[in-house]
This record gives structure tokens, sequence and C-alpha cells, in this order.
């Protein structure tokens, strides 16, 4: 059975359009579905959960609407091995069906999610962890390393998480009303480029150490083992990728694999931000190999420490403003049909 999960007031307009668009083809084609449209914030997730649960077989869950509701359902998910996942999208930035190769197109997505000729595959998705980190007030040595740890937070996400500018940018582009106006003008990618350079020069610079982690295989399964610990001194972003691109389009690891078990990292630190404004065309352009300060490999996992409180996202969702975070790739965690 197809269950639709349809987020109808998203993309100022575009995502109703969207969804009459499929409901008729639906019909044409005399397709047997269920659809659940969400009614709040956070009920796509609530949703997710109760058709996840279905005494069904053959659950498809299909989601119409942008990143933030992919991202929310994805987290209300409560058993991956029964769910065979979809997205037709209808945001305004559509980062993580651009990532996959999924058709801008309503109808030509769909066709494809019911082409039974084609088969299902295993890509991984991401998943942050933030912990509340309480300084030891006794000690004189007060480092990021004098602290007790417990976790606060756990975020899935399909396309990114990030701290620093990406994901100050994130966070204003929630409530926007630039990002709005551009919606209105099918222009809504471009509100991520606005607010990338208002608050490149707003922000303060973030001191961080970055452990980064490999996989090594065991007689009876994986590990995580360190690889190296990189200081980071005046850094403007670290961007965790599972695709190749967000904030609408941006490229921030070109080489990115949405399945091969490691998530793809592109830090910029230790550059001026005059020099970091005049190379972002250079980025757009997917040539961060030409920018000085830019660093880019990939990871099993990370663990982050920031000297301060930086903002933390997760697929352009505001998950808090945090001093330590754990990043780790979910391999082949969610099957998915395109």
């Amino acid at each position: 059975m197809y269950y639709f999960i349809v987020n109808a007031s998203g993309g100022s307009g575009k995502a109703k359009k969207t969804w009459s668009l499929i409901r008729d083809e639906l019909k044409r084609k005399n397709v047997k579905y269920r659809a659940f449209r969400t009614q709040s914030p956070e009920h796509a997730g609530e949703l997710a959960g109760k058709i996840s649960v279905l005494p069904d077989d053959d659950i498809h869950m299909v989601v119409v609407g942008g990143d933030g509701t992919i991202n929310e359902v994805l987290n209300g998910i409560k058993d991956f091995d029964r769910i065979t996942f979809s997205v037709i999208p209808s945001g305004s930035a559509n980062d993580f069906a651009r990532g996959l190769g999924i058709s801008k197109n309503p109808v030509t997505a769909l066709l494809r999610i019911l082409d039974t000729s084609k088969e299902s595959q295993r890509i991984d998705i991401g998943c942050v962890t933030s912990f509340d980190r309480k300084k030891d007030n006794h000690s004189e040595n007060k480092t990021i390393e004098n602290s007790a740890e417990t976790i606060i937070n756990r975020r899935l996400f399909g396309i990114s998480s990030g701290i620093g500018l990406d994901a100050i940018v994130c966070k204003k582009a929630l409530d926007s009303r630039i990002k709005k106006f551009l919606n209105k003008l099918n222009l809504g990618s471009l509100t991520y480029i606005i607010l990338t350079v208002i608050s490149l020069f707003t922000m303060d610079y973030i001191d961080a150490e970055i452990e980064v982690y490999d996989e090594e295989k065991e007689i009876e399964g994986t590990a995580s083992v360190l690889k190296e610990v990189i200081s980071m001194k005046k850094m403007i972003f670290a961007a965790f990728m599972n695709v190749r691109a967000e904030g609408g389009g941006v490229p921030m690891t070109p080489d990115a694999k949405y399945d091969d078990g490691k998530l793809s990292v592109c830090i910029a630190s230790d550059i001026s931000k005059i020099s970091a404004f005049a190379k972002l065309p250079l980025l757009v352009m997917a040539k961060q190999d030409k920018i000085k300060g830019f660093k880019l490999f990939d990871a099993k996992k990370l663990v982050v420490r920031t000297k301060e409180p930086a903002v933390l996202h997760a697929d352009g969702e505001y998950i808090g403003d945090e001093r330590k975070i754990e990043i780790t790739c979910l391999e082949k965690m969610l099957k998915i049909k395109k």
C-alpha cells in the first residue's frame, strides 16, 4: 500500500498544486493509496511513526513536501526495515531530491515510484547527537574537556548537518521574509545565498577540535577507529554531507556519495571573512580545491568540540547552540525507490 504524507502548505502554494497533480494521476491509474495531510509542525513525524508500525507487509511511504518535511518523516519512522521510502519534492530548496536525482516534475517522480520494473536501493543517512556539557566550576584550567556530558538531542538527516555559517543561515531561513518573498517568485534557493552573505560578516569565528574516525573490520563486525584529531582556529563552518549539495544547491562536497558508508566533510577555517566572501563564487562552482583554507575529506564518524556554543542544524532545521556533537553515517539505513 502507498501511504502519502503531504505537506500541502509548503512552498508558498507550490505543494498544494503538486498534490493536486499527483492525486489526479493516482486516480487516473486507479492506484490504491492512503493520504495524510500535515496539520502542524512535527505532525509529519507523528504520521510517519504511526504508519511505520501499521500491520502491513508492504509499506511504501511517499513524502510530498520539502526538505524540512522529509527530515521530520525520517526522524518519525520507528522501523526502517519495514519501509520503502520515496519523495516527490515540493519545497523551495529540495536538496534531498536533487542529491538523489529525483525528478522535479511531480508526475514524472510519481510514475517512477509506481514503476514495478524499477528496484529500490539502500542509501546512507546521517545522525547527529548533541551533548549538554557543564563546565567544572572548581577547575582552574577550564578547557573544553573539563565537563560532564549528557545526551540532549539526536537527529537523523538525509542531506547534511553542520555548525557555523551554514547552520546560522538555515536558522535564519526558517522564518525569513526574504525566503517567503522569493518563494512566491519560484526563486527560493536564492534565499541561502543572500543570507550567507549577510551572516558571514556578523558571525563569530569558531575554535574547535575535530576527531575523525574511520571504520575497521573485526572478526564479529566493525569498529570505529580514531584516525586523526584536527585543531581548527577561526573556523567559519563545518558541513557534514550525505549528498553533494545543501542550501538550495550549493555543492559543499562535489564528490559526496549517498551510498558509500561515509559522510563527506567540508570545513572552512583560518581564512578572513573578506577572502571567504570573495571566494564564494568558487564554492558555488564546486571549486573548493582552489580556495585556501578549505578542507575536504570523508569520515565514518566525527566528534566536534567547540570552545563556545555554535549553531547546529540538521537538514536545515535548527537544533540548538552546542559545544559538543557527534556525527555518524548510518550505512544503508534507508530503503528508497526513486
